[in-house]
């Protein structure tokens, strides 16, 4: 008798319907959490001093699970760069608690929160970021060897897989196009298990064929490795790939639009524009 062919359907991480990749193993279902992935409460920010104070961020409150999908938006000057740099460690606010994973980040000296972006944060960016003089796939093990962890090679060529470069790990970012290398990013952002990758732009270098195939693989990363993605943009259409969009406006968050399409995002934002903004990124 002929054995039956499986069908299963895969994703673009070779994740099928049911959890399970190719060798029949869900390595990377999410374990319960009982703490948010990210919390902000009472996140306040301001520059400068007297009357040329900017106050970016206007107390913060917001908690996001893990396995969500966030896309934060808002006019120019509205807190989102501000935002993005306090809620993963790259500025202190002057008042309030960011908590990863249940932990207080704003309670760590300089050290020890440079230990914490390197293990358990993911960042992804505009620019892509990448080392120019190591391989493709020294450049995804980097935060492991940053965070002083033992290289894993075999994880390093499972996610350059995943995300369609499994034949490239000896190349240079230079011999890569320009989706190719933001592909190397995400791979990159996710060697660690990181609670949050933040992605601040990442389809801004990009024409829209393949900001669409980047931003399929943040999908992907979040419904079949259980990722938490935090993504900053300016683009409907991108911010229509997440599970919710937060609007800021004045350093507040105004506006919470769950199951966004880009025409329901697009429309958001044109009353968004209107109104007079207080804050600056």
């Amino acid at each position: 008798m002929a054995r039956r062919q499986d069908r299963r359907r895969t994703d673009e991480f070779g994740t099928d319907q049911y959890g399970t990749d190719a060798y029949g193993t869900a390595p990377y279902a999410p374990a319960p959490h009982a703490a948010p992935a990210i919390e902000l409460r009472g996140v306040r920010r301001t520059y400068g001093r007297g009357e040329a104070t900017v106050h970016a961020l206007r107390g913060i409150d917001l908690a996001l699970a893990h396995g969500s999908f966030t896309a934060v938006m808002g006019p120019s000057g509205s807190g989102k760069s501000t935002f993005l740099q306090c809620a993963a460690g790259l500025d202190r606010p002057d008042s309030g608690q960011v908590r990863l994973g249940g932990e207080d980040i704003t309670a760590l000296n300089e050290n020890r929160l440079t230990e914490l972006r390197r293990s358990r944060i993911g960042f992804v960016f505009q620019s892509f970021n990448l080392l120019p003089s190591l391989t493709v796939e020294q450049n995804v093990m980097l935060p492991q060897r940053l965070a002083g962890e033992r290289q894993d090679r075999g994880r390093a060529r499972e996610l350059l897989s995943r995300v369609g470069l499994g034949e490239h790990g000896r190349r240079r970012p230079g011999q890569l196009s320009g989706g190719q290398q933001q592909r190397v990013a995400i791979a990159r952002a996710l060697i660690t298990r990181p609670d949050v990758v933040f992605a601040d732009e990442p389809t801004g270098a990009l024409d829209t064929r393949t900001a669409h195939e980047v931003l399929a693989l943040l999908r992907q990363a979040v419904d079949s490795l259980g990722a938490t993605v935090v993504m900053v943009t300016h683009d409907p259409v991108a911010a229509s790939f997440a599970d919710r969009v937060l609007f800021l406006a004045g350093g507040a968050i105004v506006d919470d639009l769950p199951h966004p399409s880009p025409q329901t995002v697009a429309d958001r934002m044109v009353a968004l524009t209107a109104r007079p903004v207080g804050a600056a990124a």
